[in-house]
C-alpha cells in the first residue's frame, strides 16, 4: 500500500527551495551592479535609471541596451575562459564606458 503524501513537508519544501532561488537572485543582482560599476552611484540614481529602462516602450533603445549587455557578458567571459574557449567572433567594445549607447537618459 501506498504511503500518504506529506503535503506539509512538500510544502516546506517548495518554500525553502523558492527562498533559496530568490536569494541567489537577489545576489546575482548585486554582483551585477558591482561588475558594471553601477555600485558607485547613489541608491536613487541607480534605482532611477532601473525604473527608466523599465518604463521604456523604445524598441531600438531597448535593443541597442539589450546589444550592450551582449557585448559586456562576451568580453567578461573572454577574460576568463581559456584561449581555446573564447567567442571568436566578438564585437569591439564601444568606446565611452557606461554611456547609454542610445544617448540621452534613457528614459522614454
Amino acid at each position: 500500500m501506498r504511503r500518504p503524501r506529506d503535503f506539509d513537508a512538500e510544502l516546506k519544501a517548495l518554500d525553502d527551495k523558492a527562498r533559496e532561488l530568490k536569494t541567489r537572485k537577489v545576489q546575482q543582482l548585486g554582483e551585477l551592479v558591482i561588475a558594471t560599476g553601477a555600485d558607485q552611484l547613489s541608491a536613487d540614481e541607480l534605482a532611477g535609471a532601473l525604473v527608466a529602462i523599465a518604463e521604456t516602450k523604445d524598441t531600438s533603445k531597448r535593443e541597442a541596451w539589450a546589444k550592450r549587455g551582449v557585448m559586456f557578458f562576451e568580453s567578461r567571459s573572454r577574460r576568463t575562459a581559456p584561449a581555446s574557449q573564447r567567442n571568436r567572433r566578438s564585437v569591439p567594445a564601444q568606446p565611452g564606458g557606461t554611456q547609454s549607447p542610445a544617448g540621452g537618459s534613457g528614459s522614454q
